[in-house]
């Protein structure tokens, strides 16, 4: 399939997961042709999540289910960024996480000495918030307790939603918010819109003319701003055509119903 002639002239491509290439479990339609096409047209592809539930090469496993091959160097997540910031700034402290059995992993793996099941887990040097599907009141409650105590927050991302194939689903963000709002701390942010994982996508793909496609104009669109790279936005995920149409301030340089939309010259998936 030949290519659209709005993104012919783009060399490499950063691909947002959630609302972009999947929704849910299932591929957003047209996908894996739609990237099988960069490819044939010798562009390079890189995939950027700020979904911290899942391990890196759990993604790999789940777009190859999905038709889109992919090894672990084309995968940028959030969980692999925090490990690299709290390695940087906070190896040798002890943490409470919030987050998956994945994001307790990263956090082990940058030094930290993980406190959840134990005694001492309110009086971690450093409270980890990700996304999780089982949050309990006493996490927030320990949490609390560390960074009242002075513990530092770091958290993934501000996503206030993410999209699921029943519908928006809360994000990361929202539990950020309600650990922020009873401790009085604020969290330093890992993902989207910081641009650390668009850098990490931009040293792994080399130089060119690089397009960054996503979901969220507060996430997506808001990092390729600010590192300085065009923006589209599909309407896959977490925003609406009306949302896109008003959008000023991020402002994305393109908009499709779909990356096949975006990317199929003659695509029947808009």
């Amino acid at each position: 399939m030949s290519l659209s002639e709005r993104i012919a002239a783009y060399d490499q491509f950063i691909l947002d997961l959630d609302g972009c290439v999947w929704v849910g479990e299932e591929g957003t339609p047209g996908v894996a042709e739609a990237i099988d096409a960069l490819r044939a047209a010798g562009k390079r592809v890189a995939f950027a999540t700020n979904d911290p539930r899942r391990a890196d090469e759990d993604y790999v496993t789940k777009l190859w289910s999905i038709g889109v091959r992919a090894s672990l160097g084309d995968v940028v997540t959030v969980g692999g960024a925090t490990q690299y910031l709290l390695n940087e700034r906070h190896s040798g402290s002890t943490a409470f996480v919030i987050g998956t059995e994945s994001v307790r992993r990263h956090v082990s793996d940058a030094g930290l000495h993980v406190l959840n099941g134990t005694d001492l887990a309110s009086r971690a040097d450093v409270v980890v918030v990700a996304g999780t599907n089982s949050l309990e009141l006493d996490d927030l409650r320990l949490a609390m307790l560390a960074l009242r105590r002075g513990g530092d927050l770091v958290a993934t991302s501000r996503d206030p939603v993410y999209p699921t194939a029943a519908g928006l689903a809360p994000g990361t963000g929202a539990i950020v918010a309600a650990v922020e709002y009873c401790s009085g701390a604020t969290a330093t942010i890992v993902g989207k819109p910081e641009v650390g994982l668009f850098e990490t996508a931009l040293d792994r793909l080399g130089e060119g003319r690089t397009l960054a496609v996503g979901d969220r104009l507060d996430a997506d669109v808001a990092a390729a701003v600010a590192i300085g790279l065009d923006s589209a936005l599909v309407l896959t995920g977490g925003t609406s055509a009306e949302e896109a149409a008003a959008a000023i301030d991020p402002q994305p340089t393109l908009v499709a119903d779909s990356l096949a939309a975006l990317v199929l010259a003659e695509s029947s998936y808009s």
